[in-house]
């Protein structure tokens, strides 16, 4: 498989594949999420499951998703109704992808994260992962964690660092190159975080999580920018060339993703990882082409499994 180095080449990935993965939407009425699913469609590669509250005018849907028939509409008595039918759905292995819709983020993820019912096996970890298109950086840019885990612990870290590396798998880098983000390139105890860093990229090294480099601590500019990482006379097998970050916190996280896109004119989408499937969690003021963006982010991820 040739790697996916920006979202054009996704779509093109996603079409060629020839089949359609199944998508449970809780509250999918919003015009975004609605175009998003609209273009999935029409493309050949989703197919869309709308799970839609019964206090939702089914007459406001669009006629191109009511005549359409690889849509599907499946009333609920409520927004929690939806996200729980839509789990449910998720977790028989009917779905391959879950999205939110027009429903609050905590309402969806009771249903996500319920002990009994829910799609996050025993022992795994939720964490959002972002990819951003940058203008003149020659591959997607992944991060964690921009949305779920306020501080990482030592051992969340771990974990997102083995995500991190089975979404870039996915999307056919075949050695991802993984930067462990601090705000200099030594560690100190003063950044607790910093001190595991070095077992972290051992562990890489010893193959834990297939081929994959994992080099930190480094700096932002230092992982994506070789001349900088010269000029510093670093030397660290990232090479100014990283595939992934892993940042500090959710801070560092939320910050970048909303940066990139108002300063740098990135293209963003992002997805959670760690159940069942990956799950589309935009914002409700997401627009029409981040949620798509999303949406084909979180099937690859199912693809590359």
């Amino acid at each position: 498989m040739q790697p996916v180095l920006n979202f054009a080449a996704l779509t093109a990935s996603l079409k060629a594949k020839g089949r359609r993965w199944r998508v449970a939407v809780v509250c999918g009425t919003d015009r975004a999420t609605l175009e998003a699913l609209m273009r999935g469609t029409a493309e050949g590669f989703i197919e869309p499951w709308l799970f839609i509250p019964e206090n939702f005018n089914l007459k406001n849907l669009p006629g191109e998703v009511t005549a359409n028939p690889f849509f599907h509409i499946i009333p609920a008595d409520s927004d929690e109704a939806a996200a729980r039918a839509a789990v449910a759905m998720a977790r028989r292995g009917e779905a391959d992808l879950l999205m939110k819709g027009l429903i609050h983020t905590d309402t969806l993820l009771r249903a996500v994260l319920n002990k009994e019912e829910g799609i996050l096996p025993r022992g795994r970890l939720l964490t959002h992962i972002a990819a951003a298109e940058l203008p003149g950086y020659p591959r997607l840019l992944f991060f964690s964690d921009a949305a779920v885990i306020p501080y990482p612990t030592h051992e969340q870290r771990v974990q997102q660092v083995a995500y991190m590396i089975e979404t870039c798998h996915a999307f056919g880098i075949e050695e991802p190159r993984i930067a462990l983000i601090h705000c200099a390139e030594t560690a100190s105890e003063k950044f607790p975080h910093t001190m595991g860093y070095a077992e972290i990229a051992d562990r890489a090294a010893r193959g834990e999580w297939g081929r994959a480099i994992v080099s930190g601590p480094l700096d932002f500019r230092t992982s994506c920018d070789a001349a900088a990482l010269a000029t510093k006379g670093i030397s660290s097998p990232i090479a100014g060339s990283a595939d992934g970050l892993i940042l500090p916190d959710i801070e560092a996280g939320n910050l970048l993703y909303k940066v990139l896109p108002l300063f740098a004119g990135a293209k963003m989408a992002g997805m959670l990882k760690g159940p069942q499937c990956p799950v589309v969690l935009s914002s409700r003021a997401d627009d029409a082409e981040t949620k798509y963006r999303s949406l084909c982010v979180g099937i690859m991820n199912k693809v590359g499994k």
